[in-house]
């Protein structure tokens, strides 16, 4: 038996660290684990949970109007951010006690704080100095807001760790940055009345996104009232009494109450010192791993967003009960990157699962592309002026269909179920084969018949028809 204090010791209490210790502690491991904020993670405490209520929320003005074309009545209606704040609060603290039973139940030694590196077999607790030791380390500390350049006014803005916790509404926000955080609350302010303004460098929002769904949404949010001042930067932010002053490089100024930045995230690796136990790591200070997420010291591991593979909740769990199973259960497997499903909790929602149609073009060999763009029944009585985008991506050579994209209400549910598929290596015939569930949206995906054929790629005349999209 070792002489160390614990076989495992985990730097970090979110949704990675978490299942790695419960499942190395279910193979009978000796665990410890380390977490200086709250058990949960950025998941559960800042991140997914939080943001999936206050989209919820973001929602409702939308079914109070909707319903009025159903024969409601529903006048009066009024809206209070603190008692949304407090109910949120409330669900998060309930999750946090859950995560904590969880590990106690499972054997596993908790310490609520922060864990630094002596040396690879070696941690430092914080608060008392103590010192422990373990055979293994796993480093799942996750990641960080990065608010990149040093600019005028820097210490003015909010990163989406404060926007779960502001005070009041903001009559007005500017919101910088155009991947998933910055869309997604776009979509929660605007949709809980703030004036809302997304600045963004980069020509269209969600990059890396097939660009039908990036243009699709950007067309929707307008609609919604959403100002989105594409290929700009936000050089200064500047105070104008309890006000903030967004300054662009073009001269533009935005006045708002609240400046927020989501420009990306970075692996959260500050205060470790991981120099002293040797790990390497990349420009952007993640942990370099393997396949197996083993460091480039032996005993040392890393999971989760702190790597800076698939930053996905769902992806860190995966990672850690691989480590786990692998390391301590004698079960080796790896996690699979492959036809991860994603989605971005906008409104109107989109999920994805594999290939972009401009990734696919390079990857996938000749392609057929069907889709459809149509009002979904609800907004025949609501009266809103709705789309949803269906899309599929097909290698023609292999008839295997390997992007699926939509973009309208419920599309994360429905893609997560195509997922399957697609893992599956179903082809467009094993869709076409599959009885439609009607009437809902998602039978779309199996009664789409007519291909649109990318021009670069031309086909034959036999083989594609004009589009129904």
């Amino acid at each position: 038996m070792s002489r160390r204090d614990f076989d495992l010791f985990v730097i970090g209490g979110g949704s990675g660290g978490v299942r790695a210790a419960r499942i190395a502690a279910s193979h009978g491991a000796r665990v410890a684990i380390a977490e200086e904020f709250r058990l949960g993670g950025t998941c559960v405490i800042r991140g997914c949970v939080p943001k999936k209520l206050l989209v919820y929320a973001s929602r409702f003005g939308d079914e109070f109007e909707d319903a009025k074309g159903f024969g409601w009545t529903c006048d009066g209606s009024a809206f209070s951010w603190p008692e949304l704040i407090a109910a949120k609060d409330r669900e998060i603290a309930r999750l946090e006690q859950v995560y904590r039973a969880n590990l106690l139940k499972s054997g596993v030694t908790v310490f609520d704080d922060r864990a630094e590196f002596v040396d690879p077999h070696t941690l430092r607790l914080g608060n008392d100095n103590r010192s422990i030791t373990a055979d293994t380390v796993l480093i799942a500390t996750g990641g960080r807001p990065h608010l990149g350049e040093t600019i005028p006014g820097l210490d003015l803005v909010i990163t989406s760790n404060e926007a779960f916790n502001l005070r009041r509404l903001p009559d007005r926000i500017v919101i910088y940055g155009g991947g998933y955080i910055a869309i997604e609350f776009a979509g929660i302010f605007n949709g809980l009345g703030s004036e809302t303004t997304l600045v963004y460098r980069g020509d269209k929002v969600l990059r890396g996104f097939d660009d039908e769904l990036r243009d699709g949404l950007t067309e929707a949010y307008a609609k919604r009232g959403v100002r989105i001042l594409a290929g700009r930067r936000i050089t200064a932010v500047e105070s104008q009494g309890e006000a903030r002053v967004a300054h662009l490089y073009d001269g533009t100024e935005l006045l708002a109450d609240e400046v927020m930045f989501a420009i990306g995230r970075r692996p959260n690796t500050e205060g470790l010192v991981l120099d002293r136990a040797g790990v390497e790591r990349g420009w952007d200070g993640r942990v370099v791993v393997d396949e197996a997420s083993r460091s480039s010291v032996d005993n040392i591991y890393a999971v989760g967003d702190v790597t800076d593979r698939v930053n996905l909740t769902p992806a860190a769990i995966r990672e850690g009960h691989a480590f786990a199973d692998s390391l301590f259960g004698q079960r080796p497997w790896m996690a699979d990157h492959a036809m991860v499903p994603t989605a971005v909790f906008s409104t109107p929602e989109i999920g994805t699962v594999g290939l972009p149609e401009h990734e696919a073009a390079e990857r996938a060999g000749p392609l057929d592309i069907y889709k459809a763009r149509f009002r979904p029944l609800r907004a025949t009585l609501s009266g809103r002026d709705e789309r949803m985008l269906m899309k599929l991506i097909v290698s023609r050579t292999s008839g295997k269909v390997v992007g699926c994209h939509v973009l309208g209400a419920d599309a994360a549910e429905i893609v997560q179920m195509a997922a399957i598929a697609l893992r599956m290596g179903a082809t467009k015939a094993d869709f076409d084969a599959t009885m439609a569930l009607h009437p809902t949206a998602a039978e779309e995906l199996v009664t789409l018949r007519e291909a649109w054929t990318p021009p670069e790629m031309p086909a034959k005349a036999h083989e594609t028809a004009p589009g129904s999209a």
